[in-house]
């Protein structure tokens, strides 16, 4: 398997370019490999305890980072894909549909990245357009009817802002999702698994339950956006995302989300089964605690606590 190592992780990718050509020639001494991968562990260790929010931004884009499909297969059984928004089309960088967690009946939903160049293009590397809004509407509105749970798992850099988006009312689609959000009278557990990028993202994250994977970040423009706008150069990103509050760390802080799922040494890209399987634990134990509230008290809960971000900071 092909690895790709971060700009920060250039030690780790020495030591295990050392290993690999240890295992290719003839006569490697075994106790030189095992004593090269417990270092390489502890030099992994040893960097991601000290990585800052830019460091933390490479990470949760890692191509490799587990997308929206594969936590439907790792996660959900009898999966029955619903599409379209009865109104314009289908986005395919927003999907969603039936299916069943640990027995229980949900309803699922998330932006799709795509894994290569083919699927990128697809499902437009998952920046969803007002279609996309529409559906999550209409996937919140059967949750609802049926009374099923929603989950969502929210990896965007941002809705889409080309001109046929903003043509067919992607500020009103995305306002729609968040009111929808807001009034559902169901469960509603939302997990960032990668970047929450803007209105794209909070679309489907107005939830009972937020969470965020830990190297996992969530902010209203992207870092290259803030600098281009407050210093005119893009190239200030690193100091953007040291400025913005974006890592999961510093928004449990501040209440705007409600806990930090921990992922496996050298992030989620470097495990995704391990990944998979304890965001899955977050999810159900979130469920099994919200089950117990009736409607008016989810909607008051849910209500009260997005009034209360940044409160506290006046």
């Amino acid at each position: 398997m092909v690895r790709t190592y971060l700009d920060f992780e250039r030690s780790v990718a020495q030591l295990d370019s050392k290993i690999e050509t240890l295992i290719a020639s003839d006569g490697a001494a075994a106790e030189g490999v095992a004593d090269l991968r417990e270092k390489s562990k502890e030099e992994l260790k040893k960097l991601y305890k000290k990585i800052g929010p830019w460091e933390k931004t490479q990470v949760a884009r890692h191509p490799a980072r587990p997308h929206f499909s594969e936590y439907i297969t790792g996660l959900i059984s009898d999966y029955t894909p619903l599409s379209g928004d009865r109104k314009f089309g289908d986005d395919h960088a927003l999907l969603g549909g039936l299916g069943k967690i640990r027995g229980r009946s949900v309803i699922v939903m998330g932006h799709e990245k795509g894994t290569d160049t083919e699927t990128r293009l697809k499902h437009n590397f998952g920046m969803a357009q007002p279609e996309g809004y529409r559906k999550a509407v209409r996937l919140m509105d059967m949750a609802e009817r049926f009374e099923l749970p929603v989950i969502s798992f929210v990896d965007t850099a941002g809705a889409f802002p080309g001109r046929g988006a903003e043509e067919r009312g992607q500020a009103e689609a995305i306002a729609r999702s968040i009111d929808k959000g807001l009034s559902l009278k169901v469960p509603f557990v939302s997990v960032i698994t990668g970047e929450g990028g803007s209105g794209g993202a909070v679309a489907i994250a107005t939830a009972d339950h937020v969470m965020m994977l830990e190297h996992s970040i969530y902010s209203v423009i992207s870092p290259e956006g803030c600098a281009s706008i407050l210093w005119r150069d893009g190239a200030r990103a690193k100091d953007a995302a040291n400025a913005m509050k974006i890592t999961a760390q510093d928004l449990k802080k501040l209440g705007v989300i409600d806990k930090i799922i921990k992922e496996p040494v050298g992030g989620a890209h470097r495990a995704q089964a391990e990944t998979i399987k304890i965001v899955g634990a977050a999810i159900v134990k979130s469920l099994d605690a919200l089950s117990k509230l009736s409607s008016d008290e989810l909607i008051k809960q849910r209500r009260e606590k997005f009034l209360d971000i940044g409160r506290s900071l006046l």
